[in-house]
């Protein structure tokens, strides 16, 4: 099991490219299985993942229709 310190680290290197794919996602929740569910930390990166996932999905949603458009 991996210490909040550590989880925190890699959590920063994982989204630093600011590239989220597939298997961000699955290495993020993977981090997330690594802390107590009451921790703190848990919660604060369990909201940022949802709203990563959220711009990503509007984002993607945004160049869809951009391309629709140009077509």
């Amino acid at each position: 099991m991996l210490t909040e310190h550590e989880v925190s680290r890699s959590w920063q290197r994982l989204f630093a490219g600011g590239e989220a794919t597939k298997e961000t996602f699955t290495k993020a929740e993977a981090l997330l299985e690594e802390l107590r569910p009451e921790s703190p930390l848990y919660h604060r990166l369990s909201s940022e993942l949802d709203e990563i996932r959220k711009l990503k999905s509007e984002a993607t949603k945004k160049s869809r229709k951009r391309a629709k458009v140009e077509a």
